[in-house]
Order: structure tokens, then C-alpha cells, then sequence
């Protein structure tokens, strides 16, 4: 039986929520209903439009948003609806039928960038790729949860592979030059999403066990205090000035006492040799300016 758990997530409109899963729910895509007879491959969004108020139901890789009429508030029925959700999908029932057909048919682009980490390379693309951000450091790893991810490490030069929302950052070993790969890359990433086969899943659970262990980034948590403030400054300036680059900066944890900031830095950023410099120069920098007095130290634990 599926372990798979739902977690609410409120949005800009007040009428609309997300139901957050654990694991993924299709495989790519994402599909909007606006009534019961509008969902015929969707038996989770026909059992929700029984729901009197529920008025949309949009569907994607891990959440699940519903838009409700007035005629209730949020308050008074999410507990019931996420409870729903979430015994509907562990009883291993599926959120949508997805065919060939049922899919969206639209040209696939990739292209490919430099970094300022040398030994790693963007791609990016034009398709949703996931809702969030995974990185695998082996094949062992990726098998798990990833078939993209497997099958990029039978390349024998990839060593890492991060994936991010329209992105997939490669870190590469040093016995080939990127000049001499990447097009062998681009085009396997083009072909591998055209054909609309699996990118995750489901999301990885565990740490990874290798000689370069990567910290695991905390599971969502409603932050607080600094921590919220440290957070939102890292989402709203930071982390899509990294993303350009193909990389990626999470919050780890703030001690109070040693006004100590440890974040994790993923893709591009993991092992960059400038790094460290945009890290003391840029992040904490910031954060210093805009949290006087609150912040001595930014450290990254892995990079």
C-alpha cells in the first residue's frame, strides 16, 4: 500500500487551493477540468466534483488545485477534501488515465548552456519537467525514481544530474570536453520527451549513499521568524539568478544563537569553483543587508 501523503498549500486566489503530494501523479503535463463530463480520464476529478462546491480541477505532476465556489469557505472543508485526496491515492487508485491521445501533442526544444561551473551544462527546455527540484549524484539513485535520470547516467562521462522545473543541469567527469558531448546530450533530451516517456516517478525518498554524500534538503516546513525571512529573500532574489545558471540554493537550517545560515547548493552551483565567492560575496551579503543584525555566516553544506 502507498505511503503517499497530501499536504495543503494555499495559493494568490482565495477560492483556489493546493492539495500537495509526496509522490508524482502523472507523468507529465498537466490537465484542467471544468466539470464532471469534462473529466471522463480523470476519476479523481470526477469523485471531486460530487464535492457541491468544487467549481475547477486542475491537475499536475505532484499537486492537485481545486477551485471552489463561494458557497463555502476553505476552512471549513479542506481537512475533509485533503483526507479525500489522500485515501483516494493510497488505495492506489489513479489521478488520471493518460494515453497517447489524452496527451497534449507540442514540439520539443532543447538547447543547451554553459555554466559558470565548467565541468557542468544546462539544458533547457520548453516542457514542464517536474513541480520539484531533484538531484541524482549515481545510477543507483536515479533507478529508484528517475528513468531520465538512469538513462542519462549510461553515458559513462555524466556524473550528476539535476532536474529542475525547465531545466536539466549535467555535471560531467573530466575525461571528455563538453564541446565534444553536448550535442550527443541535446539531442538524447529532445528525443527521450518527445517520445512523452517518464521523467520521475515519484520523488526520492532517502539519502543518497555514495563517497560524496549530498545533505537532504528538510521536507517542507511552515518556517518561522528569521527563517521565513531568509527563505522568502532566497526565493524572490536569489534563487532565479542561480536557476539562469543552472543551478539551485535551498535553505537548511538558521541557528539563532550563531546567527549561522546553511543552505545547499544543487546542480550548476554544487561544486562550482566560483561558488564560494557568490556565496560570500553575493548571498550572504545579502541576506546581511536585508536582516541586520540577524545574520554572521552563510555556509553552504555541500558545496
Amino acid at each position: 500500500m502507498s505511503s503517499q501523503k497530501i499536504t495543503i498549500q494555499s495559493t494568490n486566489n482565495k477560492n483556489i487551493l493546493k492539495f500537495v503530494s509526496t509522490e508524482i501523479l502523472i507523468n507529465g503535463g498537466s490537465y484542467e477540468y471544468n466539470n464532471i463530463d469534462d473529466a471522463k480520464n480523470s476519476p479523481l476529478a470526477q469523485q471531486l466534483f460530487y464535492l457541491p462546491f468544487v467549481k475547477k480541477v486542475f491537475i499536475t505532476a505532484n499537486f492537485i488545485a481545486i477551485q471552489r465556489f463561494d458557497i463555502v469557505e476553505w476552512s471549513d472543508v479542506q481537512e475533509e477534501v485533503r483526507e479525500q485526496i489522500e485515501a483516494y491515492l493510497i488505495a492506489g487508485d489513479i489521478a488520471v488515465t493518460e494515453t497517447s491521445s489524452s496527451r497534449k501533442k507540442e514540439p520539443i526544444e532543447v538547447y543547451a548552456e554553459a555554466t559558470p561551473n565548467p565541468s557542468t551544462m544546462k539544458f533547457g527546455t520548453n516542457k514542464s519537467l517536474t513541480n520539484t527540484d531533484v538531484e541524482y549524484i549515481n545510477i543507483e539513485e536515479a533507478s529508484k525514481s528517475s528513468p531520465l535520470a538512469k538513462a542519462l547516467f549510461g553515458f559513462s562521462f555524466v556524473k550528476e544530474v539535476f532536474i529542475s522545473e525547465n531545466y536539466i543541469s549535467i555535471t560531467k567527469f573530466d575525461i571528455v570536453e563538453w564541446n565534444d558531448i553536448y550535442s550527443e546530450i541535446r539531442s538524447f533530451i529532445s528525443s527521450y520527451l518527445q517520445e512523452n516517456k517518464i521523467i520521475i516517478k515519484e520523488l526520492p525518498k532517502s539519502n543518497s549513499t555514495t563517497n560524496k554524500p549530498k545533505e537532504k534538503v528538510d521536507d517542507i516546513i511552515n518556517f518561522e521568524g528569521t527563517s521565513a525571512k531568509i527563505v522568502a529573500i532566497l526565493d524572490e532574489y536569489i534563487r532565479p539568478a542561480v536557476a539562469s545558471d543552472g543551478g539551485n540554493i535551498a535553505f537548511k537550517s538558521y541557528n539563532e544563537e550563531t546567527k549561522i545560515v546553511k543552505v545547499v547548493l544543487q546542480g550548476a552551483c554544487s561544486g562550482c569553483p566560483s561558488s564560494t565567492i557568490t556565496l560570500k560575496n553575493g548571498i550572504e551579503t545579502m541576506l546581511q543587508e536585508m536582516l541586520p543584525n540577524e545574520i554572521s555566516q552563510v555556509v553552504a553544506i555541500n558545496g
